[in-house]
């Protein structure tokens, strides 16, 4: 058993001092999310994946990757290999599939020339395909995890004891497989697109489980189709809808509150790094001129300071729905960077 002392000295480094408020701890750390996020927005916007810079974030991702033990995960999935990437500084037990994707896509922006990388990048895609649930869809955590009655028991407060998969994950995964030209009629991938596609809100969005919300699903959404190439008919109503909730100073904003009322809830003030999930989003399936994209990539610049960086106070990030929500600080500089880094290689 471990004892407590071992944890200790892991406190400080979650502790925040704020003068105003005293001293709190935060939930968690994220550096193997921001780091892949951070340098693929660089990617994006021009600057060269081989770069020095880019190259030692990779280096240094690649000492995270758990390639050895056999975590939570692999109590469902008998066949799977460790190979992916956990959220902090050290988890072994719970790679997620959503570090692991951004990961492997810095990877492959990257070249695999390197036979160690070319390693790594395998054994992260081979536990990435691995995760795919029954139902198609890809989860966070685990597979099929989907029995939803453990959510009523009287010790679910948050009703999360489960890990279904979700309609953003499997985007994301989606949208991976086009990057690197997976074949389009391969059983898993049309299992993912169905599953995608039949998770469309009536209205024309997606939920998103790990971010705020329905923006965060709906982008995740459009940018797979749009790299498929497949789902005319859903990226129709979807781009309707994103036109539907834009703000009149072009930006977007989302809040927390829809998870509860299970529906749309305007924030009531444009947010940075949801006005770029929604840019991002149109960029890909409607490019640059289209009028609403037009307007939310006016939204950042004016609203950009003279440091290069955004300023936002709102939590866009998703915990556990209803309950616990997170500021990644990093989420207003690098998602709008990639935006506009999205649309100057559209245009030029």
């Amino acid at each position: 058993p471990l004892e407590a002392e071992e944890f200790l000295p892991a406190i400080p480094r979650k502790l925040e001092e704020d003068f105003s408020q005293g001293i709190h701890q935060q939930c968690c750390l994220s550096p193997v999310w921001d780091t892949a996020w951070a340098a693929m927005a660089l990617v994006e916007s021009g600057m060269d994946p081989k770069s020095a810079a880019l190259m030692k974030s990779s280096e240094w991702l690649l000492s995270k990757q758990v390639s050895q033990t056999y975590g939570d995960w692999s109590v469902k999935n008998k066949n799977g290999k460790p190979g992916g990437w956990s959220f902090e500084f050290d988890n072994e037990d719970y790679p997620d599939v959503d570090d692991t994707i951004e990961v492997l896509t810095l990877l492959h922006s990257q070249g695999l020339e390197d036979p160690q990388r070319k390693e790594a990048f395998e054994k992260g895609f081979s536990w990435l395909m691995s995760m795919q649930s029954k139902n198609g869809g890809w989860a966070a955590f685990d597979v099929d995890n989907t029995m939803q009655w453990l959510n009523s028991l009287p010790f679910s407060d948050h009703g999360a004891c489960l890990d279904p998969p979700t309609p953003d994950i499997t985007a994301r995964v989606l949208e991976f497989l086009a990057l690197i030209d997976y074949e389009k009629q391969d059983p898993a991938l049309q299992r993912a697109l169905q599953f995608l596609l039949k998770e469309q809100k009536t209205n024309g969005a997606w939920e998103g489980r790990w971010g705020v919300n329905y923006l965060y699903g709906t982008w995740c959404a459009l940018q797979a189709l749009g790299a498929l190439g497949e789902g005319q008919e859903a990226i129709e109503k979807a781009v309707a809808w994103l036109e539907s909730v834009q703000n009149q100073d072009g930006g977007w904003g989302e809040s927390c509150a829809g998870y509860l009322e299970e529906r749309y809830v305007p924030l009531g003030k444009s947010v940075p790094s949801q006005t770029a999930w929604a840019v991002m989003g149109l960029l890909s399936v409607r490019g640059p001129e289209h009028a609403s994209t037009q307007r939310g990539l006016e939204y950042l610049m004016r609203t950009q300071n003279q440091d290069g960086s955004w300023e936002e106070s709102a939590y866009t990030g998703t915990g556990f729905p209803g309950h616990f929500y997170i500021r990644y600080h990093g989420y207003r500089h690098y998602f709008p960077l990639m935006a506009l880094g999205k649309f100057k290689a559209l245009v030029s």
